[in-house]
């Protein structure tokens, strides 16, 4: 693709990458039949290639954002299946990031649109705040139907359908800073706790926790570590997200007096996806460049550490038919779709596939809250998918996913650390018991 940006502009590091970026679009269109979005709609302005163009006209005029432009970045997901199908390697995540980037400094939302998105910034990613709005949630979820299901108050429905019938007391596990291995130690890494995981479904952490100093690890909880930054970096607050990586980053490199960990261990697969572009970010910033590169450098989602250190004996308990959903964050973010799948299928549990495994569930990250509507029809098309398998349980890597999916499955849906725990000796997982 042909640009024009000023030499003035290029002077700005985000703006030189986005040039970069774009250059490599030969218009080819492979994108547009992967794009759930596009092809849910059949809008060329939903689909990656309509919304590059878009970017690029936003960007390389130098104008503010406008709502055509805004509406159309709002509605991609950021599931990266395009990266998947590109043929000429375009980076649209950095891209979008920056159109979100740029849509936040240059144009005003409507009042309520900007208030629901302060409010999810200042809740998600604080598991105490968290808390207490789904308390909240609970207590209004009987007024539901009184409330429109379009338009922002569509939004407010989605976030009382997201509060679960019982919310999970905290971890007996929260607080401790250190598991240490059953036996000798044969790596010493760090666990990215999350934030609304902990709050929704704390048992994730307790399995992995439990399986990692089983196959011994050290397991640390960096005091000071929170939320990745995915939630308001995917929302263009670009300040907050740093922040929040930057806290993260200094945290897990004093572990271990300073030597860090052997690896930073992630079983969110969005947030992983996002740790792993620490790097990028902070690509400008001259303290924390090499420690954020070191961060990338050292993260692996769950499914990527146990390949390396081996689930040894470990044995499917019951024979269960389990349909694997591949979280979009790790099949398209971090190509890694086959590996816990193969974790899966190694300990003995029967796996099978859903039809149109690379399209969302919806989910990703706030855009169940935020585009309620279409969300809500991705979720209904992945749920037929995977209830045609007529399987025992879902597995998946990703918080969101198991939300989205389990609020509409009529089988129970577990992360896959879960099954691998149980397969070792762990206990049954809660959805199966």
């Amino acid at each position: 693709m042909q640009t024009h940006f000023t030499l003035a502009q290029l002077a700005d590091a985000d703006t030189r990458e986005s040039e970069t970026i774009l250059r490599k679009c030969v218009h080819c269109g492979f994108c547009t039949a992967t794009c759930p979005t596009y092809v849910t709609l059949g809008d060329e302005l939903d689909s990656p290639r309509g919304r590059i163009y878009l970017i690029k006209d936003m960007l390389e005029a130098g104008r503010d954002a406008d709502a055509r432009t805004v509406k159309h970045v709002d509605r991609c997901l950021s599931c990266l299946s395009c990266m998947t199908t590109c043929p000429s390697g375009v980076n649209y995540m950095h891209l979008v990031d920056h159109a979100r980037a740029h849509i936040e400094k240059t144009y005003t939302r409507p009042f309520l649109d900007r208030a629901l998105r302060s409010v999810l910034a200042a809740i998600l990613p604080y598991p105490g705040r968290m808390r207490v709005a789904l308390i909240g949630a609970l207590l209004a979820k009987p007024f539901r139907a009184l409330l429109p299901s379009k338009g922002f108050f569509g939004r407010m429905r989605a976030l009382l359908d997201m509060a679960p019938a019982r919310i999970p007391s905290p971890s007996p596990m929260e607080g401790v800073t250190l598991f240490p291995a059953i036996g000798t130690a044969r790596k010493r890494v760090a666990l990215l706790q999350g934030c609304a995981q902990r709050v929704l479904a704390p048992q994730i952490n307790e399995a992995t926790i439990r399986l990692l100093t089983r196959l011994g690890c050290d397991v640390a909880i960096a005091e000071q570590s929170g939320c990745c930054g995915a939630l308001v970096h995917h929302m263009g607050k670009t300040e907050a997200s740093h922040e929040q990586a930057a806290a993260n980053i200094r945290a897990w490199m004093k572990l271990w007096n300073g030597a860090g960990p052997d690896a930073i261990v992630v079983n969110a697969s969005g947030c992983g996806t996002t740790v792993k572009d620490y790097g990028f970010m902070f690509r400008e910033d001259p303290h924390l460049k090499a420690f954020a590169e070191d961060v990338s450098r050292r993260t692996k989602d769950i499914s990527e550490l146990l390949t390396e250190l081996g689930m040894g004996a470990a044995k499917a308990p019951e024979q269960l038919v389990v349909a694997y959903h591949s979280a979009c964050s790790l099949q398209h973010g971090q190509k890694l779709g086959g590996v816990p799948r193969k974790l899966l299928a190694d300990v003995g549990f029967e796996i099978r596939d859903p039809a149109e495994g690379h399209l969302c569930c919806g989910s990703a990250g706030t855009y169940n809250l935020m585009q309620p509507e279409l969300a809500q029809q991705l979720q209904a098309r992945k749920v037929a998918n995977i209830q045609a398998l007529k399987p025992d349980l879902v597995a998946a890597g990703n918080i969101g996913c198991i939300a989205q999916i389990g609020a509409a499955a009529s089988v129970p849906v577990v992360h896959t650390v879960e099954l691998l725990d149980w397969a070792a000796g762990g206990p049954k997982p809660e959805a199966l018991a």
